[in-house]
């Protein structure tokens, strides 16, 4: 399991990369595909940390979760919602330009928290790698 979640959040950067390449209007069919796979990844990532995310939201509702993970939770919910309207307003941007610049703006505020997520995930990442000091 830890292989899978490792092997979708390596192709879901991959991916979220290739969607900020500067891209001429030709290549707008290579945006929407590689969009719809990172939207497909972050599916999958969503998934396989939902134990996480039901529990995580449990303690948060009877007040018993620590300002540490509370602070990753919110960063996550973040996430969850700014990709969320992200990868809808991605979709209908192909029939309605006015939702292309909500869909410029959403996306590059979930780059921002996307970074802020990883530096929250760096002792796990450093584990990951066999890392001790970073």
């Amino acid at each position: 399991m830890r292989t899978t979640k490792i092997i979708v959040d390596i192709l879901m950067t991959i991916f979220v990369i290739l969607s900020f390449v500067r891209w001429e209007e030709s290549n707008f069919l290579f945006h929407a595909v590689v969009g719809t796979a990172c939207t497909l990844l972050f599916g999958v990532h969503i998934f396989l940390h939902r134990k996480w995310l039901k529990a995580t939201t449990k303690s948060v509702l009877t007040g018993k979760l620590n300002k540490k993970l509370t602070g990753k939770y919110v960063v996550n919910i973040l996430l969850l919602a700014i990709w969320g309207v992200a990868i809808v307003t991605g979709f209908l941007a192909v029939g309605w330009v006015a939702f292309a610049r909500l869909h410029a703006v959403t996306s590059r505020v979930g780059l921002v928290l996307i970074v802020v997520h990883v530096f929250q995930h760096i002792p796990q990442i450093k584990s990951y790698m066999g890392m001790k000091k970073f």
